[in-house]
């Protein structure tokens, strides 16, 4: 089996709700990167990477100059097995794990199918029939906030991470937490998220306020030492994300003891490959693990729940139902969030079907 053709799809999603972070940065209509590799035997695998823009060194335009850049060594090559020819791309294209990201998760698509496994079955096996998920609240007026939490509460949820600081003033989220710990009430988990948009002096003061409140912090600030320096000053539990994208990054936070909860993102670390990795590693060091990724839809969806569903129960924290913040949905028969839970797809390879027609015609075609 060899690889034929590669195609490419750059797709808006639309959030059903702007998301308003810290620092400016906002999620609204982001591009989504679709890529199929297609064999010589007719099989398909599926791929995507959705970079937030202002969000990481990544941006959607990046991935159609990487893959054609690396069109030499993907174009012929086996795609069964997965790790010898992505070290082979490594060693063409240094960096850019994002770009990597969607080819990877495409390359497991096939070998599931091949396989006639699921790839959760491929990732460690079958561990968990659904899993926890979280719930993202936009950073607006403190009561709307509260009022999306009960919401979200009232179907099935019981994680809420609470955007911070879009509005500049670190009283008002002091009241966003508030207001949604009241409403949800004692038990659920409700933690606030800077997205490393805080000085830690404003990340401080705002988790000294909320202490008595079973508050968690999520990534603070723009680096770990500031986020540790915010650990140590509150005493409160610490998620970290946006820097938790390599082996080493990871050694270091827990080396800081900010690593209560990690976020490990597939476009982040280059795909389903290195993700496990970073996975088995989160395991050894005793961190508790949000496996998503940063933006997308059904199909970077569909990879993440694999992985979930193929991790310790007890140490995967929550995933994410990406896809059902965004419109259009790629894939019709992709999973739904169910009673605040997710269970992972069914069928071999990613289990889902692509709706071609949602997608058009190809940006870009490598044969």
């Amino acid at each position: 089996m060899k690889i034929a053709r590669l195609n490419l799809w750059h797709v808006p999603l639309t959030s059903h709700t702007a998301y308003y972070m810290a620092d400016g940065k906002t999620c609204d209509t982001v591009e989504t990167v679709v890529i199929a590799v297609q064999t010589d035997t007719g099989i398909t695998g599926w791929g995507e990477v959705c970079p937030i823009p202002h969000y990481l060194p990544a941006y959607a335009r990046g991935v159609a100059p990487a893959l054609t850049e690396l069109a030499p060594v993907i174009l012929g090559a086996d795609p069964v097995g997965v790790g010898a020819l992505m070290e082979r791309v490594d060693a063409v294209l240094h960096g850019h794990p994002y770009a990597k990201s969607a080819l990877d998760i495409a390359l497991w698509d096939i070998t599931g199918q091949v396989a006639g496994l699921p790839l959760h079955a491929l990732l460690g096996g079958w561990r968990a029939a659904d899993m926890p998920l979280y719930h993202s609240i936009t950073c607006i007026a403190p009561d709307d906030m509260a009022r999306i939490a009960r919401e979200a509460q009232a179907q099935g949820i019981t994680q809420f991470q609470v955007k911070l600081g879009a509005s500049g003033d670190w009283q008002t989220d002091v009241e966003r937490l508030a207001k949604v710990r009241e409403a949800v009430g004692p038990g659920p988990l409700v933690y606030g998220d800077w997205n490393c948009g805080a000085t830690s002096l404003e990340a401080i003061r705002v988790g000294r306020a909320v202490a008595q409140l079973d508050i968690m912090l999520e990534q603070p600030c723009a680096t770990l030492e500031d986020c540790a320096r915010v650990q140590r000053a509150t005493g409160l539990p610490m998620k970290i994300d946006e820097l938790a994208h390599d082996t080493a990054s990871l050694l270091t936070a827990h080396r800081l003891g900010i690593m209560d909860a990690v976020a490990l993102k597939l476009s982040k670390f280059g795909g389903l490959s290195t993700t496990r990795r970073a996975r088995d590693l989160c395991l050894h060091l005793g961190a508790r693990m949000c496996i998503e990724d940063t933006w997308g839809s059904d199909i970077t969806t569909a990879a993440l729940l694999h992985l979930g569903a193929a991790s310790e129960p007890g140490r995967v924290l929550n995933v994410c139902d990406l896809s059902g913040y965004v419109a259009p949905r790629l894939a019709p028969d992709a999973p739904v969030r169910a009673n605040g839970r997710i269970a992972p797809p069914e069928g071999a390879g990613l289990g889902i079907t692509v709706d071609r027609g949602a997608l058009g015609v190809p940006d870009l075609i490598l044969d």
